[in-house]
């Protein structure tokens, strides 16, 4: 294997001031956690850049697997490196540009010359290993200009290092490095693509869910444990909170209007989530709704929602229609689990023709002749916790017979 470490751009990182090592610090510690399973890794961080050693194909095969996944990077690159005299560094480019011997490409060659003790001029190491490339390679065309490939080369003072290939990061800032909030996880396609666009703002999120047996079944709530855990490849660890809320959803059917029972619904998830949030530090409660996609979902209705609650409310697709949101979910792995054919609360007890501009005076007045705090309290008290990403133990196969 010729590939000796992995080289790391920034991009939006390199625009910060003083805090910047702040956020390169929660970048290398992200790292470090999503690739725990074959650590140690050795990372050394510089201020534009970051360096990981390769030291097998294993962790070669699975820090380019995932490093894509990985907020924070905007791109980077396989990089390998040799002596420091010319026959090793012609030899070299051949192996690296292999990897392109069944295509038709233009390339060009850039050289950064760190060590200015090294013999040979920018220029004149340019047209000897350009040459050197173009003899061996019937291939490979020069393009000066927005070639396929450019074939990097640095010549720094301990080696030299070489790379043909950028391969775009996922950009954004570290997982961690702006807060946390709380996210409600219903289980559709919306929900989880919001997470994923905090995320990418650098907000660490743990994720709420309102069960509603038996109306929803264990189905439903394995689908939204799927997609926590889906989430996690981000960079982050994630924690579900799934809240009973049968109890509750039974008795708003009862007692208030049908046309607006959607709306005190989502005010009662908004409570119970402002106190989980509280309970656990975050900052904001995130959710995945799009202005005027359902009832729901207009701005009177939001309005209302909003009402029970001074905590801000990210909705990071209020201006995203469906089919730019699907197509989201679809690059990011949760679209096919969202669209398995499994109820959420949000589904049940759906009114023929529910409110899409209710008064928050009538509201508070239906909610009035009802006491929901004792409710909220028992709900937030007896959730259940799941942590994410599943930890894959090994059952003794002899256990069931102790």
């Amino acid at each position: 294997m010729i590939w000796k470490e992995i080289l790391i751009r920034y991009g939006e990182l390199s625009t910060k001031g003083r805090n910047k090592k702040d956020f390169i610090s929660r970048l290398r510690t992200n790292i470090r956690n999503t690739f725990n399973d074959i650590a140690p890794l050795n990372i050394h961080s510089e201020r534009d850049r970051m360096h990981i050693e390769i030291e097998t194909e294993e962790q070669y095969e699975v820090l380019m697997d995932r490093m894509p996944t990985i907020f924070g990077i905007q791109s980077f690159s396989p990089v390998a490196y040799c002596e420091k005299d010319l026959e090793s560094m012609k030899n070299l480019s051949l192996l690296i540009m292999e990897q392109f011997k069944e295509q038709q490409i233009t390339f060009k060659v850039e050289v950064r010359r760190s060590d200015k003790t090294f013999p040979l001029e920018s220029h004149e190491i340019q047209r000897e290993i350009g040459g050197h490339v173009l003899r061996s390679n019937p291939n490979i065309s020069v393009q000066v200009r927005k070639p396929d490939v450019e074939l990097r080369i640095e010549i720094r003072k301990d080696a030299v290092y070489m790379m043909a290939q950028v391969i775009p990061g996922a950009g954004g800032m570290p997982v961690g490095s702006n807060g946390k909030s709380l996210l409600m996880l219903s289980g559709g396609i919306d929900s989880p693509v919001a997470g994923y666009l905090v995320m990418k703002r650098g907000v660490r999120i743990e994720a709420i869910h309102f069960f509603s047996p038996p109306y929803t079944s264990d189905h439903s709530l394995q689908k939204v444990k799927d997609l926590a855990n889906e989430l996690t490849k981000f960079g982050a660890n994630i924690r579900l909170h799934v809240i009973p809320f049968t109890e509750i959803q039974t008795l708003i059917r009862d007692r208030v209007p049908s046309n607006t029972l959607m709306t005190t619904t989502r005010r009662l998830m908004m409570r119970i989530a402002d106190k989980v949030r509280e309970e656990i530090g975050a900052l904001g409660i995130v959710t995945g709704e799009s202005l005027g996609q359902v009832a729901s979902q207009t701005l009177e209705s939001l309005t209302a929602i909003n009402d029970v609650t001074n905590t801000p409310i990210l909705r990071p697709l209020i201006a995203f229609d469906k089919l730019e949101i699907i197509q989201i979910a679809e690059q990011i792995g949760t679209y096919e689990t969202s669209i398995r054919p499994y109820e959420d609360c949000c589904t049940i007890f759906t009114p023929a023709n529910p409110k899409t501009k209710p008064k928050v005076d009538k509201i508070k007045y239906y909610e009035s002749f009802t006491e929901f705090d004792e409710l909220i309290e028992r709900a937030v008290k007896n959730r259940e916790v799941y942590r994410f990403p599943e930890k894959n133990e090994s059952k003794d196969k002899f256990a069931d017979l102790l």
